[in-house]
Formats: structure tokens, sequence, C-alpha cells
């Protein structure tokens, strides 16, 4: 029940690791997402003061593309200053001394499959440490009861003592007491048995034996609950880890969608045909886009830790 509970934490420690992890190189490319629209926020407010030179745009183009950047700009700072909290919280779980000088490697795009329910339900019952922690509780209890049962039992204890008993080392020696009598053996031994039965004390003993029945119940019970809530937690932690994969492959197009919607938008908006709202409005969402994709990929991971400290590594 020791190694089983120890597993627990084992399996909780990688957990949090996987999401510290994974929170690190999140906010690495949320920077790289906030740098690249910072640079989209300066090239936009260029091309906006271009066309007020050239009086095809009016200068509220301007102003707004200039309050875009700064809002960019802020979003910059806030996305750098996320990143090295993230990796100052990882450095806490990996390094004794708090060492910073390592690296991670963004391995999100390599994302593992997902087993299919019935696999991962088999090894959740051959490898989950809960229901193993309880089952040796109930073993546990069984043999209590088996003790207590066994104190109603008459016992008999039996010692032999054999050794040397004189005054004088070796086999045979003469006694000063009495040496007329020669060369006597030294060497003997004794045997003392003793017969106990439990009559006086049946009420106590019967007592423990009831408490020692109460604990297997109760040992029994919480068994079967861990088993119940095991199925219940696989099954939420897979409906998690499925959602989230299926919530990866969209979100990957509406970043895509996003982007080309930007480069439209500021092609129309260069030719005339799309406002300066139009523009900041395609930024932004693919800011949001781009976000929340790289969010997805994290959740997934994630769901795949929490439902691996279930079955086991697979």
């Amino acid at each position: 029940m020791a190694q089983a509970k120890a597993e627990i934490a084992r399996r909780g420690l990688v957990v949090t690791v996987t999401k510290a992890y994974y929170a690190l190189v999140n906010s690495q490319r949320k920077y790289v997402t906030a740098q690249m629209a910072l640079d989209q926020g300066k090239r936009f407010l260029s091309i906006s003061q271009d066309l007020e030179r050239g009086g095809e745009v009016a200068h509220s183009d301007v102003v707004k593309s200039q309050l875009q950047y700064a809002t960019q700009e802020q979003v910059f700072r806030e996305a750098k200053l996320s990143m090295e909290n993230a990796r100052l919280d990882l450095a806490v779980l990996l390094f004794s001394d708090f060492d910073e000088n390592f690296q991670v490697v963004d391995d999100l795009q390599l994302t593992p499959t997902l087993p299919p329910f019935t696999d991962i339900q088999a090894m959740a019952m051959r490898e989950n440490p809960d229901v193993r922690a309880a089952m040796e509780a109930v073993r546990g209890a069984r043999s209590d009861v088996l003790i207590a049962r066994q104190a109603f039992l008459p016992t008999l204890t039996v010692d032999v003592d054999y050794g040397l008993e004189a005054n004088q080392i070796g086999w045979r020696t003469r006694v000063a007491a009495a040496p007329e009598a020669g060369r006597l053996p030294s060497v003997g031994y004794f045997l003392t048995g003793s017969l106990n039965l439990p009559v006086w004390d049946w009420g106590a003993r019967k007592s423990k034996l009831r408490q020692a029945e109460i604990k297997r119940e109760q040992a029994n019970v919480e068994l079967s609950a861990a088993q119940r809530q095991l199925l219940r937690n696989l099954s939420a932690t897979y409906q998690e880890a499925q959602t989230a994969r299926e919530q990866v492959d969209s979100l990957r197009q509406s970043a895509d969608l996003a982007a080309e919607s930007l480069r439209l938008n500021t092609l129309r908006y260069q030719a005339g045909e799309a406002t300066v709202l139009d523009v900041v409005d395609a930024q932004t969402s693919l800011i949001q886009a781009r976000n929340s994709f790289d969010d997805s990929e994290v959740r997934y991971r994630v769901a795949l830790a929490n439902l691996q400290t279930l079955t086991g590594r697979f």
C-alpha cells in the first residue's frame, strides 16, 4: 500500500512538471505571437501614414493604427513578463539550486495519439495506484480479522534450554560439594511448557474481532468506491483529452484562416476597399486564433498527463 501511495505521488509530480513545462512553451509561443503582432502593427502604422500623406485616408486612420500599435506593444511586454515567470516556475521544480540556465523543446506539434477507450480502461484496471492501494488495504484488514479470530484459540508455548550449568568449563567436571562422586556431566537441558486458555477475556477479544470486521467492511466499501471513482475519472479525463484533440485541428484551421483574412484585409485597405477597423479586427482575430490554438495544444498534452495518472504511461 505504501508503494502504491508513492506511485500516486510520483504520477502527481509528473502532472505538475508537465503543466509547468508546457506553460513555459506556451508562453514562448505567445511571446512570438505578440512580437509578430507588434511588427504587423508597426507595418500597418507605416502604411496608414503613407496613405495619409497621399491623401487617400483620413488622419483618424493614423490615430487608430497608433492606438492599435500602442496596445500591441503593451501586450508584448506582458507576454515577455509571463514567459519569464513561467521559466522561474519550472526552474523551481527542476533544480535544487534554482538554475535558470536551461532550454525547453517545443514538441507540441508532435502530438501523441490517443489510444482507444477499451485499451485505456484495461490499463487503468491493471495499473491504477489508487485501486491498488485500496486492494492492499482490504488485504490488511482481512489479515487483522484472522489475527483477531486466532486470539480465541488456546496457545501452547514450549521453551527448551540446553547448556552448561557448572562452575567449571567442560563436558564432565568434579562437583566441589561432592568430590567423592567423581566427574559428573555438566551439560544438561530442561523443557518448560505452558498452555494458555482464554476464558475470562472473551468479551475484550470479541470486541477486537468486531472492530477488525468493521475495518474490513470499511476497506471493502472504500475499494468499491475507488473502483467506481476510477471509472468516472477515466471517462471524464478521456473525454477531456478527446475533446482537446478535436479542438486542436479546428483551431489550427481557424488560425490559418485568420492569417489569410489579415493579409486580404491589408491588401484591400491599401487599395481603398476596406476600412481601418477591418484591418484592426483582422489583427485582433489573428492574435486570438493563434493563442487559442496554442492553448488547445497545451490542453491536450495536460489532458494526456492527467489520463496517464490513472493508467500509467502509454
